[in-house]
């Protein structure tokens, strides 16, 4: 009878995030400033292969021409702040100022006011006026209406981004992506997926980007209240082998962007390790004193009137952009010097590019975080921050 009990045991699928796994060092090593962080998204090409995510904490116009200053981009939600209010500073004040008791009905309020649409075209306009290229990130839900818009306007990449998505999608209001890609004339990024299936169902329909990731951002709770979600490094390595094999097929190369649970250079350096071309962060942009939030980061599901799926968090940074990505760091812990920790992670692989850090070989390491640090820990520093 033991037996057959066991023989019914599901056989579970094991997945794993940034704290589970390490790089191997290379057989190779490089002097960090060597080598080559530069990426190309669709046709916009970056030095470093970070992007701002479109979450009204940390991206508006003016940020993201600071970031396209030092070879990065952010992305502008179309759907957010920006375009509910042509001056949204009172927004962002009771926003950041109200308890953590009160954050989520402020959200509320806040956000349901309409989408005007000549802000949606002033605001590409302002981006174009900068000299930048313009990054823009709608729902599936509005892509129609506020994406060609935007495009008009001057939009130089769209980003499509849900919870989840898919090519496949049931429901009344569902968006061709294949005729949307082939009508809208400029790139496309979609997002969120997890799985290999669902990211070459996406590539057939011709995105220059997917972006990876369900729920492991700073600010959101979709785990929590819907259970979904699979670990980062696990997801970006799966829907690397999609391009991989897409691009064998097809010659055409679709970027895959870790979206979100990176705050470490060692984290960014473990994803693109998996097979990401470039990441997206948030959080750590919420925090900087050039954005929005004001020392806090919320999600872009923190609003849903029905359901929301993120909160309100404090991140605290306080720097400048500068000293996040470049340093110098006055910290123990990873946080600050973003690109450093990645050339020197690529240093000691001996990745002289993007391309080349692709393919170092990343194990599961789960005493990675503790192994000897044991006075780290006691003391509150370092790897037990």
């Amino acid at each position: 009878m033991e037996n057959l009990k066991e023989s019914f045991l599901p056989q579970l699928q094991a997945t794993y995030g940034f704290d589970d796994v390490s790089i191997l060092p290379g057989l190779s090593t490089l002097d960090p400033k060597d080598v080559d962080t530069s990426v190309k998204i669709g046709k916009s090409k970056l030095k470093i292969p970070i992007i701002a995510s479109a979450m009204d904490s940390a991206v508006d116009v003016n940020f993201a021409s600071r970031l396209s200053k030092v070879g990065s981009m952010g992305v502008l939600n179309l759907e957010g702040l920006q375009t509910k209010y042509e001056n949204p500073t009172e927004a962002f004040n009771k926003i950041t100022s109200c308890n953590s008791q009160e954050a989520i009905k402020v959200i509320q309020k806040f956000y349901a006011e309409p989408i005007k649409e000549e802000l949606v075209s002033l605001r590409v306009q302002e981006l174009k006026n900068k000299g930048i290229d313009a990054a823009v990130s709608v729902t599936p839900a509005n892509a129609e209406r506020l994406g060609f818009l935007a495009r008009d306007a001057g939009a130089d990449v769209i980003f499509i981004q849900a919870t989840v998505i898919s090519s496949n999608h049931r429901g009344k209001i569902s968006l061709n992506l294949k005729d949307f890609i082939a009508r809208i004339e400029i790139p496309v990024v979609l997002g969120n997926c997890v799985t290999q299936d669902v990211a070459y169902e996406l590539m057939q329909t011709g995105p220059a980007g997917i972006l990876v990731g369900i729920g492991p951002g700073a600010a959101c709770t979709t785990r929590a209240v819907t259970g979904v979600g699979v670990g980062q490094v696990t997801a970006t390595m799966s829907c690397c082998k999609a391009r991989d094999v897409h691009f064998e097929k097809t010659g055409k190369y679709v970027s895959i962007i870790t979206d979100g649970g990176m705050r470490k250079g060692g984290e960014i350096s473990k994803a693109i390790a998996s097979g990401a071309d470039a990441v997206m962060l948030g959080s750590c942009f919420s925090g900087l004193k050039e954005t929005p939030g004001e020392g806090y980061h919320w999600g872009m599901a923190t609003q849903d009137p029905n359901l929301p799926r993120g909160t309100r968090v404090s991140v605290k940074n306080m720097v400048e952009l500068e000293k996040l990505f470049f340093g110098p760091s006055d910290r123990d812990d990873g946080t600050l010097n973003l690109i450093g920790g990645l050339k020197n992670s690529m240093g000691m692989v001996g990745a002289i590019n993007i391309q080349e850090m692709q393919k170092a070989t990343v194990v599961h390491c789960p005493s990675l975080k503790d192994e000897g640090k044991h006075y780290q820990f006691v003391d509150g520093v370092g790897q037990a921050k």
